[in-house]
């Protein structure tokens, strides 16, 4: 599959993937999930914004970006690790790098370097 083929159907499973996590609810404090999503430069977020006992509350939950065909992965705050929700819904493991990861440790990881 050619990058114009590819492309339209990873943002479509980022965003599916990252949208369930907009309606996580947590339990202390005033605190809500917001999805930011760039389609024109390829930037994927969910944030988390509002406030706990009376201090602000702001932080990348999920941060993913396609850069040439592969989905890197900026941070991932889950528990269970965005890049295998990404690879069941069809983005193949060759195509997930861990950002968050050195270049030295991603050849370990069993996902792509780069």
């Amino acid at each position: 599959m050619d990058l114009s083929e590819k492309l339209p159907i990873y943002r479509q499973i980022i965003e599916t993937v990252l949208a369930p996590y907009v309606s996580i609810r947590y339990a202390d404090g005033e605190i809500q999930n917001e999805a930011l999503f760039d389609r024109e430069r390829d930037h994927y977020a969910v944030v988390s914004v509002g406030w706990q006992d009376g201090r602000r509350v702001y932080h990348s939950l999920i941060h993913l970006d396609l850069i040439n065909g592969k989905v890197y992965i900026q941070r991932d705050g889950t528990e269970d690790g965005i890049g295998y929700e990404l690879e069941a819904a069809g983005i193949p493991k060759s195509d997930i790098v861990p950002a968050f990861h050195p270049v030295t440790v991603r050849p370990y990881t069993g996902y792509a370097v780069a």
